[in-house]
């Protein structure tokens, strides 16, 4: 319950009041972290919060709010959404896409909704890059292509298979062993952030099986690589280190409630339920091949809705900074985010890294395994 010495923000009186009859006030959820909670008397079992302005507003439950209260938030969100349609409008014009606008002259209220949504999502600077170099030909490089030739590989590491393994000894890891053990002294300090990249995994489509909470079932269970992956405390991060290590899910948007159902079915899987995103892979428009009046014009699936396709990991960073994730997880102390694909985290490999740029003090490592691809 919040219990105030000073007036609600906005001259609420009806909440002032209800807060100033102490215990009877309005529920308001208020983000403990240092910045808001900043005093915390366990003796008189008090906290000072120091809230940014509209923080109390916007957090007090609804069914707390008068009528009035509710339209007046209700407007204000509109008139965001409003903003952020114009300025991403705008974008699309300067690109010459004002064809995508022609729904708005027709059809139904949802269906101009929907059409409004999409054109919000669209990653505007994402897809000028692509119209920019839609006409050039290229292929897809592997890693150790990409890199060869440039100043960017300073120090290597190279590592047997062997040291894979879970029986791996401090004898096989031998010289490295040092480096697994500075890693793992980071991970259990919250210093490090995990990204699984599950967008293009190939058992997509497939139902999580929710009981899914030990090897036993797993292995009487037609189940998915993620669930193999977080019930294997193995191959993924040991459940000593989970509760301190955020985890950040990227996946296809029709899996994004199953995924988020299958954790807090399996008490998620130890790791802190506040710790924990799930996020949307990013998508992009779909451009046509061939010149149309001079330029490629973005595919409609209908006059509402825009053909899109996954950027795959090539989208993965402008996804963690356009939702403030790594702001927030600067905030909490991590300075190192781990971002792998799924199918092929291996957590023996992945301290050898974190390691070895830890000691190096470099910006960013790569780990390429031999016989790879991608």
């Amino acid at each position: 319950m919040l219990k105030s010495a000073e007036p609600m923000p906005n001259g609420s009186e009806e909440l002032s009041s209800l807060a100033e009859a102490g215990d009877s006030g309005p529920l308001v959820w208020v983000p403990f972290v240092k910045e808001i909670v900043p005093n915390v008397d366990m003796n008189r079992r008090e906290m000072l919060i120091t809230p940014p302005k509209g923080l109390l507003e916007l957090n007090v439950r609804s069914d707390e709010r008068s009528k009035k209260e509710r339209r007046q938030l209700e407007w204000k969100e509109r008139k965001r959404f409003q903003k952020r349609l114009i300025a991403a409008k705008m974008k699309l014009s300067e690109m010459e896409q004002q064809h995508v606008f022609h729904g708005f002259r027709f059809g139904e209220k949802s269906q101009a909704s929907l059409l409004a949504d999409q054109i919000v999502s669209v990653n505007s600077k994402l897809l000028q890059q692509a119209l920019e170099n839609v006409e050039i030909a290229s292929k897809r490089w592997t890693i150790t292509e990409s890199l060869a030739g440039t100043k960017l590989v300073r120090n290597r590491l190279r590592i047997s298979e062997k040291c894979f393994t879970p029986s791996t000894s401090e004898e096989k890891l031998g010289t490295n062993f040092t480096l697994q053990e500075k890693a793992l002294q980071l991970i259990s300090k919250g210093k490090v952030a995990v990204v699984l990249d599950m967008s293009g995994h190939k058992n997509r489509g497939k139902e999580y099986d929710l009981s899914l909470s030990s090897s036993t079932s797993r292995e009487n269970s037609e189940t998915s690589s993620l669930q193999m992956l977080l019930c294997d405390d193995e191959r993924f991060v040991k459940a000593e280190y989970r509760s301190s290590m955020p985890l950040v899910l990227i996946s296809p948007a029709d899996e994004i409630i199953s995924m988020k159902k299958l954790f807090s079915s399996n008490n998620y899987f130890g790791f802190d339920p506040e710790k924990v995103w799930f996020l949307e892979e990013e998508r992009l428009p779909v451009v046509s091949s061939l010149l149309e009046q001079n330029r490629h014009k973005i595919l409609m699936k209908s006059p509402w809705e825009i053909l899109q396709s996954p950027v795959r990991s090539g989208g993965v960073i402008s996804l963690l900074s356009s939702d403030n994730i790594v702001e927030n997880l600067a905030q909490n102390g991590v300075e190192y985010i781990q971002v792998c694909n799924g199918e092929r985290y291996i957590s023996r490999s992945s301290p050898l890294l974190l390691g070895l740029v830890n000691e190096k003090e470099a910006e960013i490592g790569i780990q390429i395994f031999e016989h790879s691809e991608d």
